[in-house]
């Protein structure tokens, strides 16, 4: 089980005024977390930073 005491965990700066988004922390060395943030203590994903990368690239291509 991956430590996430240190996460230092962020929402979007276009999330919606009700809440409904994730929370993402990218401090962690070699990995990516992602929560839900309107239930912190459930479930979290965990990335390669480098998959994370190439989501965002991908994500990005697709707007």
């Amino acid at each position: 089980m991956t430590d996430l005491t240190g996460a230092a965990w962020r929402k979007s700066s276009r999330s919606s005024s009700q809440g409904n988004c994730v929370e993402v922390a990218t401090n962690l060395p070699g990995i990516v977390a992602v929560r839900d943030s309107k239930d912190r203590e459930g479930a979290t994903l965990l990335f390669a930073s480098r998959g994370w990368d190439a989501f965002l690239g991908f994500a990005r291509l697709s707007r």
